[in-house]
This record gives C-alpha cells, sequence and structure tokens, in this order.
C-alpha cells in the first residue's frame, strides 16, 4: 500500500507540473504522449526451439515400450517473444531497440502505435551495449525528437513507453533515481539511468523520454524477483546510444578506439595520496607501452577528468566515452596532476589490435608495511614472467596494509609512484615514506592503487 500511495502522490505532483494542458483544462501529459506514441512500436519476435510436449509422448512407460528415445518429448516449434522500439529515422525506416529484444530472431515484425504492421531487418547489433538498429519499409513514419542525456538530473520526471508483457503501448511516469549506474552485468559498456518509472519485460527497447517529449533513453534492464517490477529499471543514456546507432548505420558492426590504460575509480584517499584536488575521476593504474595513452604521455597516477571537455565521474564512465569513439579518432583528455592540470592529445587505435598490458624479481616489511613478509616473485605466482616487484607471500590480518585491501599473492610494484622491482626496494621505499602509502599492486593481471594510512 505505502508503494501505491507513493505511485499516487507522484502522480499528482507530476501533472502539476506538467505545463501542458488537456482539453478540459487539467493537467495532464496525453498531449505529450500523443506526439511522442506515434515514434514507439511494438517489436515481436520469431525464435525456434524446444518444448516439453504435454501429451501421452511424455508418459515414461509409452516410452520403454515404444523404444522411444528420452528426448522424444521435446519438440521443436517456432516460440515469439515480444519488445519494443523507438523510430529514429523516419524517412529511413530506422528502429533503434535493444539486442536482446532480437538476439537469434528468426524474423522480426514491427507494429506502429495505429496499428499497422510490417517486417523489418537487422541492419546492425552491439551486444557490448544491448543496442540494435532494425529497418521497416513504410511511409509515413513518425520520428522521435532526440534530447540530451547529460542534461538529466537525479529527481527529474520521465516516462517509460513500451509494450509490456505484449500488452501494447503503454506508458509509466517516475523520476530518474540515479545516473551512471554500472557493474550490473547486462552489458560490457555500462552507463545506465535509474528510473523507478514501471519497467517490465516486453518494455526492452522502448523510449524513455522527459516531459517535454525528448528521447533521454533506451529502456534495457530490470532488477527485480522473476524479473518483475519493484521500481528499479534502467535505460541506455540516448547520448551513448546515439554513436552506437551511427556507427551501426553506417557500417552494420561497431568499431572501438583504445586508449591503452588501465584505470580504477578515484576517492578522497587517493586524491590524498596522488596530490590533486579532486575525488572525481579516474586514476590511470598502467599504461600499455607503446599505446595511444604511452605515446600521448600519461602516465601512472594521471587522474583523467574529462574527455572533450565532457566531465568524467568515473572509471567505468571513461571506458564508456572512449570506447565510443570509432578508432584513428583524436581525443582532448583533461588531466589532474599534483599541483597541475593539463591537457593530452591522444589517437586512439583500434581496440582488436591492442596487446594485452605488459605489467611492470625476501624480507620483512616495516613501518606502515609491518607484519607483511615479502619475496620475489617466483613461479608460485600467476604474476611471474609478466611483473618484477614483490610478492606478498604472507600476511597479519591485523596489518594496516590488510586493512587497505593488499591481499597475499599480490605483487607490489610501486611505492609513492616510484617503480620497485624487488622486494628491498619496496621495503626501502616505504621506510623513506610518510603516511599514506601509495602501493601500486599487480591483481588479476592489471595494477591497481591501494592507500595503506
Amino acid at each position: 500500500m505505502r508503494w501505491i500511495r507513493r505511485a499516487a502522490a507522484l502522480l499528482i505532483l507530476a501533472l502539476t507540473l506538467t505545463a501542458e494542458a488537456s482539453a478540459t483544462g487539467q493537467p495532464s501529459l496525453a498531449p505529450m504522449i500523443a506526439r511522442v506514441g506515434p515514434s514507439v512500436v511494438s517489436v515481436a519476435i520469431q525464435t525456434e526451439g524446444t518444448v516439453d510436449d504435454e501429451s501421452l509422448l511424455n508418459d515414461p512407460f509409452f516410452h520403454k515400450f515404444f523404444g522411444l528415445p528420452e528426448d522424444a518429448t521435446q519438440v521443436r516449434q517456432a516460440l515469439q517473444t515480444t519488445g519494443s522500439g523507438v523510430i529514429v529515422d523516419a524517412s529511413q525506416g530506422y528502429i533503434l531497440t535493444s539486442y536482446h529484444v532480437v538476439e537469434n530472431a528468426s524474423s522480426i515484425g514491427i507494429t506502429l502505435a495505429n496499428g499497422d504492421a510490417y517486417a523489418a531487418t537487422i541492419i546492425g547489433t552491439d551486444p557490448d551495449t544491448d543496442l540494435a538498429v532494425l529497418k521497416i519499409r513504410a511511409d509515413g513514419l513518425t520520428s522521435i525528437e532526440m534530447g540530451e542525456s547529460t542534461e538529466l538530473r537525479v529527481g527529474d520526471y520521465v516516462a517509460a513507453i513500451g509494450n509490456p508483457f505484449g500488452l501494447g503501448q503503454t506508458v509509466t511516469l517516475g523520476i530518474v533515481s540515479a545516473l551512471g549506474r554500472a557493474g550490473l552485468g547486462a552489458a560490457n559498456y555500462e552507463n545506465f539511468i535509474q528510473t523507478d518509472a514501471s519497467i517490465n519485460p516486453g518494455n526492452s527497447g522502448g523510449a524513455l523520454v522527459d516531459l517535454d517529449g525528448k528521447l533521454v533513453g533506451i529502456n534495457s534492464a530490470i532488477i527485480g524477483p522473476s524479473g518483475a517490477n519493484v521500481g528499479i529499471g534502467f535505460a541506455i543514456p540516448i547520448t551513448m546510444a546515439k554513436g552506437i546507432m551511427t556507427q551501426l548505420i553506417a557500417h552494420g558492426e561497431i568499431k572501438r578506439g583504445q586508449l591503452g590504460t588501465i584505470i580504477q575509480d578515484n576517492n578522497f584517499d587517493l586524491a590524498a595520496a596522488l596530490a590533486v584536488d579532486t575525488a572525481a575521476g579516474a586514476v590511470v593504474s598502467e599504461v600499455v607501452p607503446g599505446s595511444p595513452g604511452a605515446k600521448a604521455g600519461i602516465i601512472p597516477g594521471d587522474v583523467v577528468v574529462a574527455v572533450d571537455e565532457a566531465a568524467v565521474r568515473n572509471a567505468a564512465e571513461l571506458r564508456n566515452m572512449i570506447a565510443s569513439y570509432p578508432p584513428e579518432s583524436v581525443v582532448r583528455l583533461s588531466i589532474k596532476r599534483p599541483k597541475e592540470s593539463l591537457t593530452i592529445t591522444a589517437k586512439l587505435r583500434p581496440l582488436e589490435a591492442a596487446k594485452e598490458p605488459a605489467p611492470p624479481a625476501s624480507v620483512e616489511g616495516e613501518g606502515l608495511l609491518s607484519l607483511v613478509t615479502l619475496t620475489a616473485v617466483g613461479p608460485e605466482s600467476d604474476a611471474y614472467g609478466k611483473t618484477q616487484g614483490a610478492f606478498v607471500a604472507a600476511m597479519s590480518d591485523r596489518s594496516r596494509a590488510a586493512a587497505a585491501g593488499l591481499e597475499a599473492g599480490d605483487v607490489v610494484v610501486s611505492v609513492n609512484r616510484k617503480d620497485a622491482t624487488d622486494p628491498q626496494m619496496v621495503v626501502d621505499l616505504a621506510a623513506a615514506s610518510e603516511a599514506p602509502l601509495l602501493l601500486g599492486v599487480f591483481r588479476d593481471g592489471h595494477v591497481r592503487f591501494l592507500v595503506v594510512k
């Protein structure tokens, strides 16, 4: 009941704030929906699969008596699922939708808001962002107006338009609950808009619009029991989707550029240890030799705070931004260093041409590394042959290093941004340093920073 009361209050407030009015003079979203609705379509997908036959053939005795194979009850038949899509180019018949909606489709049908139906072909797909572009041949289509998802704020009102459960076009209202959501496992490149506007199965690929009816996102994912809506839905920002759509239409595939750096989220401890004036951005923990980043002059410890003047809040955002550029693109990176801000220009190279990082040979730790035992990197380490530094052979759970996140099996490769190629160098550098201690740690094939204090 609390959720119902909250939804009712939200609806009343949104309608009160809406500038447009219905024919009766009452505040209403209806005029906006009337404009936008024709741009949102239903997508019906035919796939082939196996289903259990519930007839007599399913009886084990029948199997045995007639000598039938155990899988005889599996019957191949066409299966149909539904989703949504958004008309983004009326003259060409291009429709933007989610990749998982059309994945493994043997045929695709599009139904417009007025009921007209057409067959669709796939122009291109990008599983890494869960996006796809379809095409239909039809006259009199209505394109949606593109918005700017970068201008969204938490608390802004949005409406989700789609085809939930195959019921037909449906509109739900809510707010932007959060921005820049990542780590959901829904796609390789994630930067989701989170909303409490109801998004249910079948809404995927539909439109998330602002109160002006401008497209700000493509509905994509749900978090909830059995896929049911519980007020947490996610949409792909249209700023991200537009770049993918443009490449899919032009080439039928996505070609991504790469900078050649390993990055991690910045935070207050790292900012203090790196002597920079911001806790936002992405910290460069490693630079691949010979990569565009290395050629441009990026060094470990740099904090990237913007790409082409677009702010970078965290590592996932930087990764998504770089991946949105095609190879050979030239990007301007705003960098923070101790007592210095600078702009670095880098020319990206193709992602497929990138090499795996080549990351940076027994003593007891002292000071901030007390209760830590360091050895040379030997064959027992996964890092053997990959890096030089100090292998963490053992450590106490009571140590400051453990509290900072250092683990047995890690390899310490730098101390306060100074390379350390053996255990004694790590101990000496740590002993000569005051708190906090910035360690470069090689783990799972990559380097990250830890702050020991």
